[in-house]
C-alpha cells in the first residue's frame, strides 16, 4: 500500500511534513485542545466505538517493521469493512480533534531528563536525517519523532476523557481505541525501547488517576512481547494491576512467572509467558482462569489495554499461533469485563503487529466484537496452518500462576 499524502487521513491531528511546520501546528493545536473541558455529547453517549487516529508518518524508517505503514493499513481495512462514522453513523464516531500530550503528563512516568534529552536530540536527527536512540529494538528516531510521540500519547489521554465522560451519562459507554504508533510497551522509565518512545498506556493510567480521579487502574498486555516499561513504571504500585501475557523466551527476555510486583505493589504484577505455539485455546482459557478472577478481585476504575497484534500465526517477529478469530474473543470478553467491573470504562491502544494483513484483519475483527456483530474471521483466514498447541506446558504455567496469585 503507498500513502501519497502523509496528511491523508480524515480527522485525529492533520500533519504537513516539514518538522518546523509540524512543530507549529502541534502547538496550535495543543494551544487550542488544552483550554477545551470535556463534554460528552449525545452521539458520543450513544456510541459502541470512539477512535483516534495518529499513524506518525514522519516517524518512519522503510523496511523497518514499525514503519508507517502500520495505521494506514488499519484505516483502510476499517473502510473497507465499512466499520467507520461515514458508513456507521453515530455507532461509530472517530475523535477529530484531540490534545497533544504535555512533558508533565509524559514525565508522569519517564524521568524529564530523558523527555528533555529526547526533545533536543531532535536537533541531531534535522541533520542526519535518522538515529537509532536504542540498540536492542532497534529503535529510530527521525525529526519527527518527539512531536509525534506527544501526538499519540496525546490521542490515548483524549480518549480516556470522552470515555470517562460518556461513563457519567450511560452505562454503556463507547470503547476507545487509540490507533497510534510509536508503541510504548517497551518503553522504560529512563528511555525508549524494543520500538517504543513513550509509554502511551502507562502515561495513560497516571492521567485517569490524577485527572479522573479513577484510583484503580487494570491493566492487560496481551502483545506477544512482554511490556517492560508497563511492568517496571508500576512494579512496586498497589493501585495499578499489570497483566502481560508474552510468549515465554521471546523478546525482551522479561517477564518471568515469579515476578509479582514488590512492596506495597507485591501481587499487583502477573505476567504468565506461554510456550511458542499457544494459541486460541490457550488464549480463551488463560482469559477465563486468569485475566478474569484477577480483575474481579482487583476491582478497577478502568481498564486499559495494550493491544499487540503480534501475536497472529502470520506475523513475523515471534511464534504465537492467535487468530483472527482469537481477537475478535479478546475484545469481546474485555469488553464484557469493563461492563461488569468499572462502568464500561475500557481503552485500547495499539501496540505490536507487523504483517500488515493480519493487524488489519484483526484490529478491524476487534471493532466488529464492540459493536456486538460476528466476526469476520472465517472469511479472511484459512486455519489450516495451524498446528497443535502445547496444551500441557500452558497448564502448567496456569496452575503455577494460579498458586502465586491465589486465584
Amino acid at each position: 500500500m503507498e500513502v501519497q499524502d502523509r496528511s491523508f487521513l480524515r480527522g485525529g491531528v492533520r500533519l504537513p511534513l516539514g518538522p518546523r511546520a509540524a512543530s507549529l501546528t502541534r502547538s496550535r493545536l495543543f494551544q487550542k485542545c488544552s483550554k477545551v473541558s470535556v463534554s460528552c455529547s449525545l452521539n458520543e453517549s450513544s456510541a459502541k466505538v470512539i477512535y483516534s487516529v495518529a499513524p506518525a508518518m514522519g516517524h518512519n524508517k522503510d523496511a523497518h517493521p514499525e514503519c508507517s505503514l502500520r495505521v494506514p493499513a488499519i484505516v483502510t481495512a476499517l473502510e473497507k469493512l465499512e466499520l467507520t462514522p461515514k458508513f456507521r453513523g453515530s455507532e461509530i464516531i472517530q475523535l477529530e480533534d484531540f490534545r497533544i500530550a504535555t512533558v508533565e503528563d509524559i514525565a508522569s512516568v519517564h524521568s524529564k531528563s530523558y523527555v528533555v534529552g529526547l526533545e533536543k536530540a531532535m536537533e541531531k536527527v534535522s541533520e542526519q536525517g535518522f538515529i537509532h536512540i536504542d540498540g536492542s529494538g532497534p529503535t529510530y528516531a527521525t525529526a519527527a519523532t518527539f512531536q509525534e510521540s506527544l501526538v499519540a500519547a496525546g490521542a490515548g489521554l483524549s480518549l480516556v476523557d470522552h470515555v470517562v465522560a460518556a461513563s457519567k451519562i450511560t452505562q454503556n459507554p463507547p470503547i476507545g481505541f487509540a490507533l497510534i504508533r510509536p508503541p510504548g510497551h517497551h518503553a522504560v522509565p529512563t528511555g525508549p525501547m524494543g520500538f517504543c518512545v513513550f509509554g502511551n498506556v502507562a502515561i495513560a493510567a497516571r492521567y485517569a488517576q490524577r485527572v479522573h480521579g479513577l484510583k484503580r487502574v487494570f491493566i492487560i498486555d496481551f502483545d506477544v512481547h512482554h511490556g517492560n516499561g508497563t511492568n517496571d513504571a508500576f512494579y512496586d504500585d498497589p493501585d495499578i494491576f499489570f497483566l502481560s501475557t508474552h510468549q515465554d523466551g521471546s523478546y525482551p527476555g522479561t517477564g518471568k512467572i515469579d515476578n509479582i510486583g514488590s512492596g506495597n505493589g507485591e501481587g499487583t504484577t502477573l505476567n504468565l509467558p506461554l510456550a511458542g505455539g499457544s494459541g486460541d485455546h490457550a488464549m480463551r482459557t488463560v482469559f477465563d482462569d486468569v485475566i478474569v478472577p484477577s480483575a474481579q478481585r482487583f476491582k478497577p476504575d478502568i481498564i486499559l489495554v495494550s493491544a499487540g497484534y503480534d501475536g497472529h500465526v502470520l506475523d513475523p517477529l515471534a511464534n504465537f499461533q492467535f487468530t483472527t478469530g482469537t481477537y475478535y474473543m479478546l475484545a469481546s470478553n474485555i469488553k464484557q469485563l469493563a461492563k461488569e467491573l468499572c462502568g464500561g470504562r475500557c481503552v485500547f491502544f495499539l501496540e505490536g503487529g507487523y504483517n500488515l494483513e493480519s493487524l488489519s484483519d484483526s484490529v478491524a475483527d476487534s471493532f466488529r466484537a464492540f459493536v456486538g456483530e460476528p466476526s469476520m474471521a472465517a472469511k479472511v483466514e484459512d486455519l489450516g496452518y495451524l498446528y497443535d498447541e502445547p496444551s500441557f506446558k500452558v497448564k502448567q504455567a496456569i496452575q503455577k500462576i494460579k498458586h502465586l496469585h491465589s486465584l
